[in-house]
């Protein structure tokens, strides 16, 4: 799709992160089961959840600008999901695992913190307030999710060295 202006970016740049999210809601629960540590399984279970409300956040925005979601893949999240089944399929000592997973679920969080602090700026200079505060609610979610992996990181990784 050409890009002629920030209007035309703007619903690119949600188009790319409403198939990211669509991809992540079958992709969590795949994690979720591979993980051993209950805490990791309770945030991943947790962020799925916040996730297809994510996508229901990406609808109201689309309905707001009168455009479809859909027509887009995003092949970074493509990627960054293919790389987690690798590490999932190698399989592990279970602690091991968990550590890498929490990588895994740390790189889908800056990717999507990325992609929403963007598509949140274009939002704001188009004057679409109601998209920006969508946007920004979303975007607390990621930076919380990405925080909460941080803080079970600091103990599994700790496990995993140990294993």
């Amino acid at each position: 799709m050409k890009v002629e202006n920030l209007r035309e970016l703007l619903i690119d740049e949600l188009r790319d992160l409403y198939s990211a999210e669509t991809q992540l809601t079958k992709a969590l629960p795949k994690v979720a089961k591979h993980a051993s540590d209950t805490q990791l399984k309770q945030a991943i279970e947790h962020h799925l959840k916040e996730t297809e409300n994510q996508v229901k956040r990406l609808e109201q925005i689309f309905d707001r600008l009168q455009e479809k979601p859909k027509g887009k893949t995003c092949e970074g999240m493509k990627g960054l999901i293919e790389e987690a089944d690798e590490r999932i399929s190698d399989g592990g000592e279970p602690q091991t695992l968990d550590a890498g997973l929490i990588a895994d679920a740390q790189r889908v969080e800056h990717y999507e913190i990325s992609a929403y602090g963007s598509a949140r700026t274009f939002a704001n200079l188009l004057g679409e307030s109601e998209i920006v505060r969508l946007l920004e609610e979303t975007l607390k979610e990621e930076k919380a999710a990405d925080a909460k992996l941080n803080s079970i990181a600091e103990s599994i990784n700790v496990e995993a060295k140990a294993a």
